[in-house]
């Protein structure tokens, strides 16, 4: 019992601890806002603050509510996508059986779902980028 120190809490950091203060006053309307943000946002008052004020640093805010729903839209119309080209697929492998296949009708197909595979990519990138923003 060598030690009377307590073991509560988060340990003191050593190096980047935080140790300067800065007061800054708002209207009710102004903390409003950003007491509507922290809710949004999902991160503290002060977080956001800090990430506003220091605009060049690597963090963004994102309001992630509202990327959600932007794409639960992009999911939902993927799906409907894909149901569109299994629908094609049956009706052209029906026509193939019957013998009445278009040759001209399978490359425009072909066209379209190359044009389909390339928006897919750059999406999947365009996502990739929104996670390593949010640098999750």
């Amino acid at each position: 019992m060598g030690n009377p120190k307590k073991l509560t809490g988060r340990p003191q950091l050593r190096e980047g601890k935080r140790s300067k203060r800065i007061i800054a006053r708002f209207t009710e309307d102004e903390y409003n806002d950003v007491a509507e943000l922290e809710k949004q946002l999902g991160i503290t008052k002060t977080d956001l603050i800090r990430i506003r004020v220091l605009s060049g640093v690597k963090e963004i805010v994102i309001n992630s509510r509202e990327l959600i729903q932007h794409l639960d839209k992009v999911g939902a119309e993927l799906g409907r996508i894909g149901n569109n080209i299994n629908q094609l697929a049956k009706h052209a492998n029906t026509l193939k059986l019957q013998g009445a296949l278009n040759p001209v009708t399978i490359s425009k197909f072909n066209a379209l779902f190359e044009d389909y595979i390339k928006v897919q990519q750059l999406l999947e990138i365009s996502l990739r980028k929104i996670i390593r923003a949010m640098g999750i």
